[in-house]
């Protein structure tokens, strides 16, 4: 049984900064993407950014420059460092993989229970 548990999310003040943790936990072979995704209420979900096994990454356009998302490997760990953090970014944020396991060719995409952001005065 794979999960993926978040941590990190809360209310912060416009301007501020917060970072999202996600864990991948269970039996699976390799992690194949990792990344971040939001949805505001009313709205669709969105990607925000996610990176793969070979380093690439992509950005929704609206958070280039202010966002990082990394990864740690040893950990099955993906992180999103968010600065210089607008209203407009106040969303559920879940946290997704692409993980394969051992004895497929085929992966499976997993979801987060989701952390709430919001930025407020």
């Amino acid at each position: 049984q794979v999960q993926l548990v978040e941590s990190g999310g809360g209310l912060v003040q416009p301007g501020g900064s917060l970072r999202l943790s996600c864990a991948a936990s269970g039996s699976f072979f390799r992690i194949n993407v990792m990344g971040w995704y939001r949805q505001a209420p009313g709205k669709e979900r969105q990607l925000v950014a996610r990176i793969t096994r070979g380093g690439s990454i992509n950005y929704q356009d609206s958070v280039k420059d202010r966002f990082a998302i990394s990864t740690d490997n040893n950990k099955n760990t993906v992180y999103l460092q968010m600065n210089s953090l607008k209203p407009e970014d106040t969303a559920i944020y879940y946290c997704n993989a692409d993980l394969q396991h051992y004895g497929s060719f085929n992966s499976r995409v997993y979801w987060g229970q989701g952390t709430q952001v919001t930025v407020s005065s």
